[in-house]
């Protein structure tokens, strides 16, 4: 069956959660232990029958873990690229039609997060994830690929653009949930308390507990009161 929703040089692999798989192609960004990682971390904080939206989906990969891990109503999953939008998509089908999803569940919108007053209503969301482009825009070097810039430089969206335009979807006490390379750590919390996303739990992503993290999870509460708590770290091998 799973050949009926692949094209060329795509394949189908195994999420080992709840019978989900997902669909990924040579040569664009394919997801990683970030995702699995943010998705633990978000779990704990979005609750039952709420919209979830996960700005600049990829792959997908976000909606659909979580939707395995949490009691959400919708889960949405916006991404900028067509052809990877496409691809979620199909995703997203595959896992309808095998029984592992429940239909209409997970939506996947082609779009560009600075439109988003076009796409969504203001006000309109209980969580937003994001696993967003970790390197600022006209720093580190580009690859050949214009797929794996867009996913992993600022060239369509700034972490900046990303927090104001949570602000402005997120319900009041909505829960902003991300994971980001330690370099970008002091914007993200200049940019969350600029647009009154308050930081309120950090936790600090190891490749080996005994050197430097490599990357952080930030939650932030829109309108929320001023307590960061930093937790235990994780490592990931």
């Amino acid at each position: 069956m799973c050949e009926l929703f692949l094209n060329d040089n795509e394949q189908v692999d195994n999420l080992f959660l709840k019978d989900l798989k997902i669909i990924q192609k040579k040569g664009c960004f394919r997801y990683g232990t970030d995702a699995v990682v943010l998705s633990d971390f978000a779990a704990k904080y979005i609750k039952k029958d709420s919209t979830v939206l996960d700005i600049g989906t990829g792959t997908g990969i976000l909606p659909i873990l979580l939707s395995a891990k949490t009691n959400a109503k919708k889960l949405i999953g916006l991404e900028i690229q067509e052809e990877m939008a496409e691809l979620a998509a199909r995703s997203v089908k595959m896992n309808e039609d095998s029984g592992a999803l429940e239909k209409n569940r997970i939506t996947i919108k082609c779009g560009d997060i600075n439109n988003s007053a076009e796409l969504f209503d203001r006000r309109s969301l209980d969580a937003i994830v994001t696993n967003p482009p970790y390197k600022r825009r006209g720093a580190g070097i580009l690859n050949d690929s214009d797929k794996l810039n867009i996913a992993r430089h600022e060239l369509s969206c700034t972490l900046g653009d990303i927090i104001e335009k949570a602000a402005y979807l997120l319900k009041p006490s909505g829960e902003f949930l991300m994971i980001n390379h330690t370099e970008r750590l002091a914007d993200a919390i200049e940019e969350m308390r600029k647009n009154k996303i308050e930081p309120k739990e950090l936790k600090f992503v190891y490749s080996n507990i005994v050197e430097k993290p490599v990357l952080f999870l930030i939650r932030g509460v829109l309108f929320g009161g001023k307590n960061l708590v930093i937790e235990k770290g994780i490592e990931v091998k």
